[in-house]
């Protein structure tokens, strides 16, 4: 049985289950949500967790499911309105932290987004105690819905004032460096790296994130990418394994439009023919 198929009976057991089970609840039919007051806010649970378990399930045994589901979520609503209450407004707490694309099963239950072929985009609660991934159930009670802000959020509060400076990596070969030492947010700059590098840059750049607070950057105008990659490959991986907070181990080529792909640090057959095409037509300088 599909989820949809078992709305109707299942959402006449919540109205019947609603005075017993949480009186002062209602159902809002035009949303679907269980609407659960606390204090002075309010909370609200989408019943297609229900519908998905009950689809699941012998209809005999649909009324305990219920039960049990309308129960879980009143109290993760009381939780979740005393966080409310505890952070002021969560909505100023939230950032975007750009992670390794995450496996199915990682990503269930957590307000995420794909940010490209090779990463994602995941939003939290930025908070030393209280803090983490924003789950979708959280930001369900929460009444947290658009969230196009987060990124306004993580530029403004976290990422103002990252520091960018050159680092030699081979003699007369420079990497640039963008940081901020402890910050967890910096890895969300993978999108916007043009920023950061001299322009006009036709070519793109090499592209570290060893870890969320710092990227690496080596904008590509001559042939001499082929001696730095292998390095600057080395350089990525080793920082990647001696982080605390590690991202990912790998070099990428920034491209087109905000385009990521991975290379590896020797240019053999497995190399993208994108990329070796580019090489042909890169000038040779010292």
């Amino acid at each position: 049985m599909e989820p949809l198929d078992a709305a109707v009976d299942v959402h006449a057991l919540i109205r019947d289950l609603l005075p017993v089970v949480a009186p002062s609840a209602w159902f809002d039919p035009g949303t679907s949500e269980v609407v659960l007051p606390v204090g002075r806010s309010e909370a609200r649970a989408s019943t297609w967790t229900v519908l998905e378990r009950c689809a699941r399930e012998p209809r005999e045994t649909w009324p305990g499911v219920v039960d049990e589901w309308v129960r879980e979520v009143g109290h993760r609503a009381f939780l979740a309105v005393g966080e409310m209450e505890l952070f002021g407004d969560v909505r100023e707490l939230l950032r975007l932290r750009i992670v390794p694309k995450l496996a199915p099963r990682d990503r269930e239950g957590l307000v995420v987004v794909p940010a490209g072929d090779h990463f994602d985009a995941m939003v939290m609660i930025e908070h030393p105690r209280y803090g983490g991934p924003l789950t979708k159930a959280r930001a369900g009670l929460l009444g947290l819905r658009k969230l196009g802000y987060v990124m306004t959020n993580t530029h403004d509060r976290e990422l103002a004032d990252v520091s960018v400076r050159d680092q030699p990596l081979l003699p007369g070969r420079d990497v640039r460096v963008v940081t901020k030492p402890g910050s967890r947010y910096v890895s969300a700059l993978l999108s916007e790296v043009e920023q950061f590098l001299p322009g006009p840059n036709a070519h793109g750049a090499l592209v570290g994130v060893p870890c969320h607070s710092t990227l690496l950057l080596y904008p590509i105008t001559s042939t001499a990418v082929l001696e730095v990659l292998p390095v600057f490959a080395d350089v990525v991986k080793e920082m990647h394994a001696d982080a605390e907070d590690p991202c990912a181990p790998g070099v990428y080529w920034s491209h087109g439009e905000r385009r990521l792909t991975p290379l590896s640090g020797a240019l053999d057959t497995a190399a993208p023919r994108e990329f070796t095409s580019l090489l042909l037509r890169l000038p040779d300088l010292p």
